[in-house]
């Protein structure tokens, strides 16, 4: 059966981190949804300029093809911010099958803390808030804090899929 998960939160988060060694884990392919914006969104961003629901568009479109792609290849683990519930129904509209979510959160403090510590990346501080300010955090999913290193929730990850594996998933 293909598995697909999607480890979502805010710039900082830690979702490319945890996504690259839950995929290592799990053996599937890791994409992230970073490498899919436009030219345009990238320079809007790297611009102090937040994203909106439009420009976001086209984005979510292929994420949800690739998702769709990756499903009938075997799965795969996207590391994609999935700031709202809007967004996470167009990617989830892209598999037949339930997407697992993994939810990485964390203090506003941490999280700034880590796009300071990126210099160059794109997605710099100053688009945090926005960031926070969009998310309309699930009610499914595994909720997970970022203060453990990133080997430690991979491994609560694992645990959590041998327990109860439809956990992570939304109610269809």
């Amino acid at each position: 059966m293909s598995r697909l998960f999607i480890v979502m939160g805010v710039s900082g988060s830690g979702k490319t981190t945890v996504g690259r060694l839950l995929a290592q884990a799990l053996r599937l392919p890791f994409y992230d949804a970073d490498d899919f914006h436009s030219d345009a969104n990238i320079e809007k961003m790297r611009g102090g300029t937040p994203l909106t629901d439009g420009d976001r568009g086209k984005w979510l479109a292929t994420l949800a093809a690739g998702l769709g792609a990756w499903e009938v290849a075997g799965g795969a683990v996207l590391a994609c911010s999935a700031l709202r519930e809007q967004y996470r129904t167009v990617l989830q509209a892209g598999a037949s099958t339930p997407i697992s979510w993994v939810v990485l959160e964390g203090a506003r403090e941490l999280l700034a803390a880590r796009l300071s510590a990126r210099p160059g990346h794109y997605m710099g501080v100053g688009l945090l808030e926005s960031q926070l300010a969009t998310l309309e955090s699930p009610a499914y999913g595994l909720h997970l804090s970022i203060g453990p290193p990133p080997e430690e929730l991979v491994r609560h990850i694992l645990a959590q899929l041998q327990e109860n594996p439809t956990s992570f998933q939304a109610a269809r």
